[in-house]
């Protein structure tokens, strides 16, 4: 958040004077008020078959079409043209309460010295109205041994609004917005029938807009502070977006006769935001201060485990790795001087995912899944800030696939997450520490309802019956 203790600090940038801001949370990139995946992850965008087996099996093709998305080589499982289509509704909820009165911790004063905040509203319902979050997926079969694809959808970000805009965490948040838009294309070649080889590149857009409470441009000392907690406080607004690159690679291996192993791995992706930092002013106007900052998302290693135990049943395991440790601070500067004007403060831990999925084909034309899921969230007690209440996680998911045509079918899947407590501190000490102390915990949980449709594009091979002949017994 803008810190309140350096809100009092003015610094002149491009002929104007701001009120320099010392630390924004790295937490204030959360869209979500309880995000399904770890951190402003969104897992749960990537297929409806995926959301109904948990994602287990998704580096081993387990998920469908969506596999391509997690692990490139999978194209080779999908024989000739084929799309794939995704909905997935997701809606957090999560409100905050106050456990301890909140305090204000002047600049300069004795250590112990407080006064109590005049807000003592709480946060209140941080989740949202729920979004909704599309994917697609398609593969193209050019010869016996070569693929080629494209996999699109949002990997990152929600949305969340505090339900009370004035309250005691003003200070650390009335808004927040992320939006990303990734598209994927893909190449896999089968070396051997049981070995695959696969490689995407990633052109990603990413917006990020966060919106707190805050003095007046020009205003100094204790009447900056002041103001900054007071009811109807005026807004800051930071924005900044980007277009940059990444990359996937992918193999698969299949030792034996339904059986397949698959593992991914997506690349860090380097955006340099580029935007304004708008402060308001006391004519009820504001001034946009250019800005840039480089963000770095995190790579993944995925690895995942398919195994066909009868004609009808299949089980899938997923494990998922997420470096979000490198997420420390990251400077906001003034395109005019690289002046230093505040700090995303992320101080993540690494995230960790494991799933297991069964999947029953009850007859030729329903097919039945369910999944549980576990996840250490990246988001710790030390770091967490009311912007979010990610915390560590259990999922329990069921989904059904119906097969209307050899060329066209539907999946419908529903899953729940039961989200562990997530108090917050912010107290001296924390990161995201700006002065104003606010105390609380919420409940959180997430529901998402995901919807797909498949195409087949090009008529299915007939498999050939082998005809033997009629034995009679006499």
């Amino acid at each position: 958040m803008f810190s309140i203790r350096r809100l009092i600090a003015a610094a002149t940038v491009s002929g104007v004077t701001l009120i320099a801001a010392a630390t924004v949370s790295g937490v204030t990139l959360i869209a979500a008020g309880a995000a399904q995946a770890s951190s402003f992850y969104i897992r749960t965008g990537q297929g409806a078959e995926g959301v109904g087996l948990q994602f287990a099996g998704g580096a081993s093709g387990g998920i469908g079409l969506a596999s391509i998305g997690w692990n490139p080589a999978t194209m080779t499982m999908f024989p000739g043209r084929q799309s794939n289509w995704n909905a997935a509704l997701i809606y957090p909820q999560a409100s905050y309460s106050i456990d301890a009165p909140s305090r204000l911790y002047p600049a300069g004063a004795p250590a112990g010295f407080t006064l109590p905040n005049p807000q003592q509203t709480p946060v209140g319902e941080i989740g949202g109205e729920g979004v909704v979050v599309p994917s697609s997926y398609s593969v193209y079969q050019v010869t016996d041994q070569l693929w080629v694809g494209l996999a699109t959808g949002a990997p990152w970000g929600l949305r969340s609004k505090a339900e009370n805009l004035n309250s005691a965490g003003q200070v650390y948040g009335r808004s927040s917005k992320v939006r990303s838009y990734n598209a994927s294309p893909s190449v896999a070649y089968q070396v051997t029938p049981w070995l695959s080889l696969g490689a995407a590149a990633q052109i990603q857009y990413f917006k990020v807009e966060l919106k707190q409470a805050s003095p007046f441009l020009g205003q100094t000392g204790p009447l900056a502070a002041l103001t900054a907690v007071s009811p109807n406080a005026p807004s800051s607004i930071l924005e900044g977006f980007d277009v940059s690159y990444g990359y996937r690679l992918g193999a698969t291996i299949t030792p034996w006769t339904g059986g397949t192993f698959g593992i991914g791995y997506r690349s860090m992706v380097r955006h340099e935001l580029s935007g304004d930092l708008t402060q308001p002013t006391t004519l009820g106007t504001g001034v946009d201060i250019p800005i840039r900052a480089n963000l770095t998302l995190p790579e993944s290693v995925l690895l995942g485990f398919s195994q066909q135990i009868t004609p009808d049943l299949q089980v899938h395991l997923g494990y998922e790795w997420t470096n979000w440790s490198r997420f420390s601070r990251i400077p906001v500067r003034s395109t005019a001087n690289d002046q230093v004007l505040t700090s995303l403060n992320f101080e993540y831990s690494d995230a960790h995912y494991f799933s297991a999925g069964l999947e029953y084909a009850f007859n030729p034309f329903l097919t039945l899944r369910g999944g549980v899921s576990y996840e250490q969230s990246a988001v710790t007690d030390r770091v967490r800030t009311t912007r979010i209440s990610d915390n560590d996680r259990w999922g329990v998911s069921a989904g059904v696939g119906y097969k209307l045509s050899n060329r066209f079918a539907v999946d419908v899947s529903y899953a729940h997450y039961f989200i562990k407590d997530a108090p917050v501190n912010i107290v001296p000490g924390h990161p995201s520490f700006s002065g104003v102390s606010y105390q609380g915990v919420a409940k959180p949980s997430v529901d998402v309802l995901a919807v797909g449709l498949t195409y087949r594009w090009d008529e299915p091979a007939v498999v050939a019956v082998e005809e033997r002949p009629l034995i009679r017994k006499f």
